[in-house]
């Protein structure tokens, strides 16, 4: 068995380093609150030299779990802010867009050429020549609706 009544508070501070360095390259935010965690436990230590190996394992667990819970509550009520929401919603920019069909839209669908990109087109049966604009993105394809005339 090992004998851990030898751990000094630097020991806890290589650790907090060791996972502050593995959330460099695998980033996830959860080696970053067990790193700060294991260095709170390592200024516990420093400050009380008597602390119990046991008690320090179970403060860092416990530190560990409760911060990485606070960070995932946290992050899900406070998405990052984008400069390009629509970065990986390809065609949302497109919404509001109106263009004149080149072809008929037989049983709901068509290809269409928009913006130099062919897409599918979704949409009721219309005749071509109809201008019709884009209402929504579903999947790759694009949903349109007959322009008012």
């Amino acid at each position: 068995m090992v004998d851990l009544s030898g751990v000094e508070f630097w020991y806890w501070w290589v650790f907090a380093l060791f996972l502050l360095a593995v959330e460099v390259f695998a980033p996830g935010a959860i080696a970053l609150w067990m790193g700060i965690s294991a260095g709170i436990v390592g200024g516990l230590l420093y400050i009380f030299p008597d602390l119990l190996w046991e008690k320090q394992i179970i403060i860092f667990a416990v530190l560990s779990v409760v911060s990485v819970a606070v960070w995932r509550i946290y992050a899900r009520k406070n998405p990052p802010a984008s400069d390009n929401p629509n970065l990986n919603k390809r065609g949302s920019d497109l919404i509001g867009y109106s263009f004149t069909l080149t072809a008929d839209l037989k049983n709901g669908m068509g290809r269409e050429t928009v913006n130099g990109v062919l897409w599918k087109i979704k949409g009721r049966d219309l005749p071509e020549g109809t201008k019709v604009s884009i209402t929504s993105v579903e999947g790759t394809a694009l949903i349109v609706e007959p322009e008012e005339a």
